[in-house]
Parts: C-alpha cells; sequence; structure tokens
C-alpha cells in the first residue's frame, strides 16, 4: 500500500523517507492545491498525509471506496470534513503534540514583549530617542493574574513555564469543572468564561477551532477585559474577530495584543491591524523550531504506517 503525500512545501522528505524505508511503504508527492486536484490525481489510494489541501465531503465522496486513512501535518484538521470522512469510513489523525514547547514558548515571549514592550522600545530607541518614559505605564509581572483559554497540552506546557513568575494562573475549559485546581505548576484554578474575562491581566488562547470557539472573543468579550490586559493567541485564527480587536485596541478596552494566527493567512501587509504600535503579529510560526519540524514530519510517517502495517494507531481524530 502506497502513502500519497497530498501536497508539501518542506524543504525535503528526509524524515518521512526515512521512515518509509524502515517500513517497506512505497511513496509518491503530489502537489495538490483544490478539490479537483485530489479527485484527480489521488483517485485509488488509500493512505494519505496531508497538509493544506482540502479534503471536503466532495472529495472524500469521490476518493471513497479506496480511501482509509487522512494524516494531517499539525494539530488543526480544518481543511478534513470529519463527519464525511467518519460517515465514509475514513480514519483521520493529526499530530497534536510535536510542538507544544515551541507553541508555549512563543505565548510566553509574546507575553513578555507585551508587558515589557520590547518590541516598541526597541523601533522608538533605534529610530527617535533614549527615552524610557515613552514605554510608560509598565506594570510588576508577579501579582498579575494570567488567563488561560484552553488547559490542553500546550496550556498546560504554558502554565508550567508561569510556575516561576509568582502569578496567579486561571483557566477556563470545558474539560474541567468549574472552582477544580490542576496541579500544573503552582496550581491552575477552573473559572467560567466571564470570570477568564474579567480578572485576566493576560489572557492567552490555546484551544481548538471549532463552532464553539468561533469568534469567541469578539467585541463583547473585549467589553468585559480589564482595559490594561493583553491578548495573546497562538491557537487558531478565527477564535479571535479581528475587526473587533481592531475596535478594542484602537478604544483603549485593552492594553494590546499579540497573535500568530489570523483567520486568512497569510495576513494582507496592509491590514489596519499593523498601524497599531500595541498589536504584535508572527506569521504562524509558533509551532517552529528546527526539531519540532523533523519531530512532525518523523510522527506524520510513521501514523501512516502504523496504519498500514494494522498497528494500532496513536492519534486518532475520529472514532470509527
Amino acid at each position: 500500500m502506497k502513502v500519497i503525500i497530498t501536497d508539501n512545501d518542506h524543504a525535503n522528505l528526509n524524515e518521512e523517507i526515512a521512515v518509509f524505508n524502515e517500513n517497506g511503504v512505497e511513496y509518491e508527492l503530489k502537489q495538490c492545491k483544490t478539490e479537483d486536484d485530489l479527485i484527480n490525481e489521488c483517485k485509488g489510494y488509500s493512505v494519505f498525509t496531508n497538509q493544506y489541501a482540502p479534503f471536503t465531503r466532495r472529495v472524500i465522496e469521490a476518493l471513497s471506496p479506496e480511501i482509509k486513512q487522512i494524516v494531517r501535518y499539525g494539530v488543526g484538521v480544518n481543511n478534513v470534513d470529519i463527519e464525511a470522512a467518519t460517515e465514509f469510513g475514513v480514519q483521520v489523525c493529526n499530530v497534536p503534540d510535536y510542538g507544544m514547547n515551541e507553541v508555549a514558548d512563543q505565548a510566553m515571549a509574546m507575553m513578555m514583549a507585551l508587558i515589557r514592550k520590547v518590541c516598541l522600545m526597541n523601533e522608538y530607541t533605534k529610530n527617535e530617542g533614549w527615552n524610557y518614559v515613552r514605554s510608560i505605564p509598565i506594570s510588576r509581572i508577579p501579582g498579575l493574574t494570567v488567563g488561560i483559554f484552553g488547559i490542553g497540552r500546550i496550556g498546560q506546557t504554558f502554565a508550567k513555564r508561569l510556575s516561576g513568575f509568582g502569578v496567579k494562573v486561571i483557566a477556563c475549559d470545558i474539560a474541567y469543572n468549574i472552582g477544580d485546581v490542576v496541579e500544573i505548576g503552582s496550581g491552575v484554578e477552573i473559572v467560567d468564561f466571564e470570570t477568564l474575562l474579567k480578572e485576566s491581566d493576560i489572557l492567552s488562547i490555546h484551544t481548538p477551532f471549532d463552532e464553539s470557539t468561533k469568534n469567541v472573543f469578539n467585541i463583547e468579550a473585549f467589553k468585559k477585559m480589564k482595559d490594561s490586559a493583553y491578548l495573546i493567541n497562538v491557537s487558531r485564527g478565527g477564535i479571535v474577530n479581528e475587526d473587533d480587536l481592531y475596535t478594542a485596541l484602537i478604544e483603549k478596552m485593552l492594553a494590546g495584543a499579540a497573535l500568530d494566527v489570523v483567520l486568512e493567512e497569510p495576513m494582507n501587509p496592509g491590514s489596519k491591524l499593523f498601524a497599531l504600535e500595541n498589536f504584535l503579529i508572527s506569521p504562524h510560526m509558533a509551532w517552529y523550531s528546527e526539531e519540532a519540524a523533523k519531530e512532525l514530519k518523523t510522527k506524520v510517517a510513521q501514523e501512516a504506517c502504523r496504519f498500514i502495517k494494522g498497528e494500532p494507531i496513536w492519534y486518532p481524530i475520529n472514532k470509527l
């Protein structure tokens, strides 16, 4: 059984090839971008590793009954119709644990840059003058409350990093009961969404994107936050309403925000958010380190090989 790599923009396939060779599995690389590309080029194959190409209901139905597995390069599976895959007996997998440290580190870096106004003062000092007054106000970190929206693998990794900062950590996650204390770092108190908004000095988003989290950080949410609060999103675009965020920043409902992900990527270079001094952006890079990239590629190939060999898979998204 051959593995079809539907699309891939990585520099090489060294890690995948090593795994496929070790398991005696053949592979073929394609560069499908559209539904029609997948339908026209992938008919008759069963196992797919996938980066961006859209596995919609139309595609899955057209590739059935041969299609049996899709393994996504990454955590999110937004480009795969999970309901259709389940209906047609297609096992969908992802790799949820390859970049936990990197994403948590990006959130920490953004938190520190916002609070200490590192980027603002870097530009000011280089281009205007040597005067710390431009940074006022800056708050002391010990004593602040850091809120985490989503306390899964990455949220927990982020919480562990906060344990030495002398902050109170609260979190909102439907997997826990309100009032629970999760034993991570110095302890994380589970609160409802309203409390998370009202009490957080820094609010970091680490939840998946779905219909329940779509646009959950909107103008109504921002109105409930402290005007001194900072918002960070290293999770998925679409959780933060970017038009509402712009309004919140220019009307000083929030002190600042940092995004690694946005709804439409790449973000338009002319975005009105780019003009704001209290807005930081990075190009969906939180997942990345050299080690994480190699781990992702290896684990994608291993999951495909496990499926082909009839071994238990590690990262199922849907239940068949």
